[in-house]
């Protein structure tokens, strides 16, 4: 222990690859061996290739999404022209959950008509590849997986590393993979530690592997992210712990020689943003703004900035314009990893300010310690998805966290008086996995798959005819745009090949979700969900301009369906109460104040 840190763990660990490897020249096995492990695939072959100059016939296939590398390294596809695959349905798994992991395979055989269907309950995919001659054959792809408990205490199958000798061992076999997540879990009391951060630092060496569609990568370094950050914040909730109180950063690093592992409770404090390129005007950004970026963009706009500060004593600056329009509340970033509605509110907000009676409130960042997280973390892997950063740091999502971390977005409600709240989101751009924690991420098996840029819409009671509205015409806006049309039908077409569950009503190409509740401050809510975690370059600038295009459709849209104000808003002093409706009959939320 030193002065303002512990360190709970730091331990080495041996890489289960090099251990079969030394074991088997030292005592060669009876037969030839099958080995399934979480490596990449150019360290799986170079030990094939090592144990085969020991006289030693064996395959070493990924223990993660195998059905996925025997398409793409074992089976033989020449005069292929259509495959049926049977998807195992275990007892203790979601339906879906091997359909799930089957994606983007479709995807990735444009000449090959692929056909998903439901088959038995074990563990071992049914794959059948018709020719063109009319041969057919078959092939069955093992899924290593075991059931365990989950932090609740219910039975969860989990992705297993397995070996099988030949006349000799067939079963499950522990990795470094999973020894690592474990050891993690169990360093760290389920009642939580008293410290306002934890740092889980792990180098491992399997490295990224992309697949020529889309933003899809397998990264067992991003999996590992996902599953040590919400599998610790399950474990305090189910041990008392609680999950509001404690900023957990799991810190993954792929390509390593050794696998290791360390966990510090309050470590030194981060050193912030690193440096970056030099800014880019907005809408040529192909990156996420560097917070200071942001902050330095608002408060050029004018002199009516207000701000609160942060749990970790960062400025939250928020700016109000008035005017003679029915106000709206503009923000984004409430999750600090969702990044392209930050550009996008800025360029929007440039528009709104040349227009005459453009009255809006804006909060551009509304997360801003998640968000620096977020930028600390994508030094590094900055394709990663990052979910740690999503919260505050207090371990909440923002919109149902305690009232001073939503002090700037209360404040700009009771300023303005807005009615209409357009809070931009983004999602995750690739598949979204917890492989040693049940592989679906558990609360949000609904955003495994990309689905384009969608919307949901929200309203209060009484606000149902405005809500319906305004979602109608603004995705026929946003559908309107050829880019965004194209990209939308791309991940849409993939989303019905490799899952079955679609909550949701499609308009001009978008997505649509419209819900009834008092969950959210204003009484129309409308939450736009870019595709953008994890993306760069020209798709970040062509999401940031959808972004930006969302807010201005909606902004004229919404003045279009309300009546016009006889009285001009009287603007209030900032504060954090709630601001609270007017009472209205059933349906006559047209008339907007």
């Amino acid at each position: 222990m030193t002065a303002g840190r512990t360190v709970l763990l730091a331990r080495s660990l041996e890489r289960t690859l090099e251990a079969l490897v030394a074991r088997f020249h030292a005592d060669p096995p009876p037969g030839p061996v099958e080995a399934w492990l979480f490596e990449d695939r150019a360290a799986r072959a170079q030990a094939e290739a090592r144990l085969a100059d020991l006289g030693i016939a064996a395959r070493i296939r990924p223990a993660y999404k195998p059905l996925l590398a025997f398409f793409r390294e074992e089976a033989d596809l020449a005069g292929v022209r259509s495959a049926v695959v049977r998807y195992p349905r275990h007892p203790e798994a979601h339906p879906d959950r091997f359909l799930l992991e089957t994606y983007p395979l479709a995807m990735l055989l444009p000449d090959v008509a692929v056909r998903f269907e439901p088959g038995g309950a074990g563990l071992t995919y049914e794959v059948e590849l018709h020719g063109r001659d009319g041969n057919c054959r078959r092939h069955r792809v093992f899924a290593p997986n075991v059931v365990q408990a989950s932090s609740f205490g219910r039975p969860v199958l989990v992705t297993s590393g397995w070996l099988r000798i030949t006349g000799s061992t067939d079963g499950p076999l522990d990795t470094e993979y999973a020894t690592l997540f474990r050891q993690a879990l169990d360093a760290v009391p389920a009642t939580g530690v008293p410290a306002a951060r934890l740092e889980i630092r792990a180098d491992i060496a399997a490295g990224d592997e992309p697949l020529g569609w889309g933003d899809e990568v397998l990264s067992l370094a991003e999996a590992l992210h996902e599953d040590l950050f919400f599998a610790l914040r399950e474990r305090f909730q189910a041990g008392g712990g609680g999950n509001r109180s404690l900023q957990i950063v799991p810190d993954i690093r792929a390509g390593s020689a050794a696998t290791s592992l360390r966990i510090m409770a309050d470590p030194p404090d981060d050193p912030g943003e690193a440096a970056g390129p030099r800014p880019a005007p907005l809408a040529s950004a192909e990156r996420p703004l560097p917070l200071a970026q942001v902050q330095a963009a608002l408060r050029a706009m004018g002199r009516r900035v207000f701000q609160t500060r942060s749990v970790q004593g960062r400025l939250v600056p928020w700016l109000y314009r008035p005017g003679s329009a029915a106000p709206v509340l503009i923000s984004a970033a409430q999750h600090g990893n969702e990044t392209s509605g930050v550009i996008g509110v800025l360029r929007a907000a440039a528009v709104l300010m040349r227009q005459k009676r453009a009255h809006f409130a804006l909060i551009p960042v509304e997360n801003v310690d998640g968000y620096a997280l977020h930028q600390r973390l994508i030094a590094h892997n900055p394709h990663h998805m990052h979910h740690a950063a999503r919260y505050t740091a207090t371990g909440a999502d923002l919109s149902a966290s305690r009232n001073e971390e939503r002090l700037a977005r209360l404040s700009a409600l009771q300023h303005s008086g807005a009615r209409l709240h357009l809070n931009l989101h983004g999602y995750p751009a690739h598949e979204w996995t917890r492989p040693l924690s049940g592989y679906l991420p558990a609360g949000f098996e609904q955003w495994t798959i990309p689905r384009g840029f969608f919307l949901i819409v929200t309203h209060h009671p009484g606000w149902r005819r405005l809500a319906v509205r305004l979602m109608a015409t603004l995705a026929r806006r946003l559908g309107a745009d050829p880019a965004l049309a194209l990209a939308n039908a791309r991940q849409l077409a993939a989303l019905r090949q490799h899952s079955n569950a679609q909550p949701f009503r499609v308009i001009a190409g978008v997505p649509c979700f419209l819900t009834e509740g008092r969950h959210h401050e204003a009484p129309l809510t409308v939450i736009t969900e870019a595709p953008d975690e994890t993306v760069h370059g020209a798709e970040f600038r062509r999401l940031h301009t959808a972004q930006m295009r969302a807010v201005l459709h909606a902004v004229a849209i919404y003045q279009k369906l309300c009546r016009p104000n006889r009285k001009q808003h009287r603007p209030r002093p900032p504060g954090g109460s709630r601001p609270v409706a007017p009472r209205r009959k059933p349906g006559s939320a047209r008339a907007c104040p």
